[in-house]
């Protein structure tokens, strides 16, 4: 194990965040005051921080998100459906001690503005004509997004996954740069009452303490390890992938599905799946199948005692189809 390595990749939750070298000076962020968060809370995303659990994770991977780590950079992750692309920033956020992960799932109507911060300008507006007082307290038409919660200026880094970037439109990836450079952003509707209302507590996309926006501003104080997902159904911007750290990761072979199956499901259940492991292999090769498939299969027949060896294939015929639709 290599001594540099911050995240290891053994599942084993530990305190090495604390011990992550300052950033590089084009890479330092001066948010605050620092805020804490509650380090081991998994108040979303719980199935996937129980798969997180028994996720495996290979070297290079590893050493990948070490290196967004040290260089404050997002990690771009590119992978056919199904390889662990996300579970990967549960894992990271699990065993480094870092919450609960923020996610932002893409759509084609994804919009930088979504990741950062809503406001509800109808809530506020009714609210006026029913003669309520409105500019008590602003920020309670706030809330920040994943990306807006993710820069506020916590001690240790958030974890903030952005799942399926490829699926957004042309211009996101572009307008995204410019957040990740500054690590700040202005939230106009707050800025432009700043003289009135300097500072105002606006609520985070997680059940965390409320943020204190500064003169419509929120800065980050330790840069967020930012996870974008992508299935390859597009191409980025050079300026995108100039600067994020990519790391690709590829099917895992027979040795890692046996293991996978063994972290799942037990040593009982891997050592009597060798055949469908090579009979998902083969699949595979010729059309798109996941590993989470493979598990169903093995799930499904080791539950199902008792059937003769033809039931058994019947059985693993169900799930192992083709992501393609073809037979």
């Amino acid at each position: 194990m290599s001594d540099w390595w911050i995240y290891r990749g053994t599942a084993d939750p530990h305190d090495g965040i604390d011990r992550l070298p300052s950033p590089p000076p084009w890479r330092t962020f001066e948010g605050g005051p620092p805020m804490e968060i509650d380090r081991d809370t998994m108040a979303s995303g719980r199935r996937r921080h129980s798969l997180a659990a028994t996720y495996q994770v290979d070297e290079q991977a590893v050493e990948l998100v070490n290196t967004a780590l040290y260089l404050r950079r997002p990690l771009l992750v590119s992978g056919d459906p199904g390889t662990g692309k996300s579970t990967l920033a549960y894992a990271v956020a699990r065993e480094l001690r870092l919450g609960s992960v923020l996610r932002w799932p893409i759509s084609s109507r994804s919009t930088t503005r979504d990741g950062l911060y809503r406001y509800d300008a109808v809530g506020r507006i009714e609210e006026a004509s029913a003669g309520l007082k409105v500019d008590v307290d602003p920020g309670r038409y706030m809330r920040l997004g994943p990306l807006g919660t993710a820069l506020a200026p916590y001690r240790v880094p958030r974890v903030l996954l952005i799942d399926e970037i490829d699926k957004s439109e042309m211009d996101l990836p572009n307008d995204l740069l410019d957040v990740f450079e500054e690590g700040e952003f202005e939230i106009p509707e707050l800025a432009r009452i700043a003289d009135s209302h300097p500072a105002v507590r606006v609520r985070p996309a997680d059940d965390g303490p409320a943020v204190t926006v500064v003169k419509g501003r929120v800065e980050c104080r330790a840069f967020p390890l930012v996870i974008l997902t992508s299935n390859r159904e597009r191409e980025f911007p050079p300026a995108f992938l100039r600067r994020c750290v990519r790391l690709e990761l590829e099917a895992p072979d027979q040795t890692r599905l046996a293991a996978i199956v063994d972290a799942h499901l037990g040593t009982a259940e891997a050592s009597a799946a060798g055949d469908l492991i090579e009979a998902f292999l083969d699949r595979r090769d010729h059309g798109g199948l996941a590993t989470d498939q493979l598990l169903n299969a093995v799930y499904l027949i080791s539950t199902a005692n008792g059937h003769a060896p033809d039931s058994r294939k019947h059985l693993a015929e169900l799930v192992l189809r083709n992501l393609s639709g073809e037979s």
